[in-house]
């Protein structure tokens, strides 16, 4: 007997972004119904988020000092990322775009082997099977299928994992994540699409890109659960994707998140945000600072003391003094590397070419 399809306003999302703080961290009631996370996990997300935000600007100043090709910082978008890793379990799978350096940190990767492929030193520093995170992908929108596809076949294979993918707002307008979406809701594939709408696609307003009234109505159409949220809000992020995930756990298939946010740095350190987007516009987004509304949230729950403040800046001075004396250390290359994972089978040139540097280095030896 074939399934029902889903009724379309049982998959439709919120007339307006799910909030829990509004914008000066006082409580806001647009919850949708969404459950209040504890406040344990509340505190460590605060937690994992001044952690995150030392990160990235530590990060950012390794590029000036030449000791990474390039940096996409996350700075703003601290709920979004820090959220994602603390709904999951370890055994969950995660596929990031080139701006989730902050989450794969959170997540408990090696600071230094997530900029190994920022650096110009690898294709990825660390081992994505042994850390349910794929290596994070420039191209944009094509991660979506593979996360779709690992999730289908976890699911095959009788296991309750849940697989996330990252995905910027730009990245929607790319056919790969049309077909993702429709094979995810086609074959109830256990997977959550976390789209983090910052205004830009690089220079591109997203107003240039889209004429849907929320990037999340995209999902409508393929039979897709879809939310917005704001994703300043740290409380609204943690409970919209605890839902996200537990129905996806549950085998109700993929969901669509939208989260409302803004990169408060330019695309990277090679481009000038000046030229495409006005100061006044920044300024109002610095005053909806995801960690200044869960500072005020958890003081006014009384769960944040001057000691913790205290520890957890300490712990995240350490971590980046630790990640800059680290890279400040050349890295040991091996030449040989080059002809590795180009080919499975490498070609008659590649072979040629190896021979050559081999022999190259063998004289230089000598």
């Amino acid at each position: 007997m074939t399934e029902a399809p889903a009724r379309p306003d049982a998959l439709l999302p919120s007339v307006t972004p799910v909030r829990f703080l509004a914008e000066d961290g006082s409580p806001a009631d647009f919850r949708a119904g969404y459950a209040e996370p504890p406040v344990a996990l509340l505190r460590e997300a605060y937690r994992r988020m001044i952690i995150g935000r030392r990160f990235d600007t530590q990060a950012t100043a390794l590029t000036k000092q030449g000791r990474l090709a390039v940096y996409p910082s996350s700075r703003g978008q601290e709920a979004c990322q820090i959220g994602a890793v603390l709904a999951l379990r370890d055994t969950d799978w995660v596929f990031p775009t080139y701006r989730e350096s902050m989450a794969l940190v959170a997540r408990g990767l090696d600071p230094v082997e997530v900029l190994t492929l920022l650096r110009g030193d690898w294709h990825c520093g660390y081992d994505p099977k042994a850390a349910r995170t794929a290596p994070q992908c420039t191209p944009l929108a094509t991660q979506t299928l593979h996360a779709t596809g690992l999730a289908f076949a976890e699911k095959r294979q009788g296991r309750d994992t849940v697989v996330l993918a990252f995905i910027g707002d730009g990245a929607t307008s790319e056919g790969d994540f049309h077909e993702a979406l429709n094979f995810a809701a086609v074959f109830n594939a256990p997977v959550i699409f976390l789209v983090q709408s910052n205004g830009y696609a690089i220079s591109v307003p997203l107003s240039k890109q889209s004429a849907a009234p929320a990037l999340s109505y995209k999902g409508i159409g393929y039979g897709v659960r879809s939310e917005q949220v704001d994703g300043n809000d740290p409380v609204a992020m943690l409970a919209v994707l605890q839902a996200a995930v537990e129905h996806a756990r549950s085998g109700n298939g993929p969901f669509l998140i939208e989260a409302h946010t803004y990169r408060m740095e330019a695309h990277t350190n090679a481009d000038d945000a000046t030229r495409y987007r006005e100061d006044e516009e920044v300024q109002r987004w610095l005053g909806r600072d995801p960690m200044a509304r869960l500072e005020k949230h958890l003081r006014d729950l009384g769960a944040l003391s001057e000691e913790d403040m205290a520890a957890w800046t300490a712990e995240a001075e350490a971590k980046a003094a630790d990640l800059r004396t680290r890279m400040n250390a050349e890295p040991v290359v091996a030449p040989m590397d080059l002809f590795a994972h180009v080919f499975a089978e490498p070609t008659s040139q590649l072979r040629e070419q190896q021979e050559m540097l081999a022999a190259e280095l063998d004289a230089e030896e000598r």
